[in-house]
């Protein structure tokens, strides 16, 4: 049996991350867990479901798979305070609704990548998309704890610039 591969991905390993997105556990009012992690968050102002279809939607826009979901978490976060909560509440539900008119139950619940990437090609000129990709950048990318992920070793200022610390190191060319 020949397994069908998209972008380095088997299909195996393909729907066990989508059902672990889709599977973000609910383990209190107001919290959000991976159920295959050791990490949490806790949501004030947007709702469970919210949370985790923003979480879904930032590993979609920028998908790395050696990123766990903590960090896009982390990313997202932001979006959960009074000021953010209706624009979220709107996209959120434009997000599900074009879900459902393509069969699924909502956004989340989407197994495969492409579908949900579909969805939001759809959406990308719109104000939710380009305010979360936007905030996305600097969220997720200026999370030190993913510098390494990305052999990014830090600004270089502090240790005498790069012409004398590592111009010409890059061994990945």
């Amino acid at each position: 049996m020949s397994e069908t591969r998209t972008k380095g991905l088997t299909r195996r390993a393909l729907l066990s991350r989508a059902v672990a997105a889709g599977a973000l556990a609910v383990t209190g009012v107001g919290f959000v867990a991976a159920p295959d992690a050791a990490w949490a968050v806790q949501v004030t102002a947007i709702s469970e479901h919210q949370m985790a279809t923003l979480l879904q939607m930032a590993r979609d826009i920028y998908p790395h798979d050696r990123i766990g979901d903590r960090y896009y978490a982390i990313a997202v976060k932001s979006y959960d305070t009074p000021d953010s909560a209706a624009m979220v509440a709107e996209g959120i539900a434009a997000l599900d609704a074009a879900a459902q008119a393509v069969g699924h139950a909502d956004y989340v619940s989407m197994g495969w990548e492409a579908d949900r990437v579909a969805i939001l090609r759809d959406m990308q000129d719109g104000a939710f998309f380009q305010t979360v990709r936007g905030g996305l950048v600097t969220g997720l990318y200026n999370q030190k704890e993913v510098w390494p992920i990305f052999g990014y070793e830090g600004e270089s200022f502090s240790q005498g610039g790069y012409i004398d610390r590592g111009f010409d190191d890059i061994d990945w060319l």
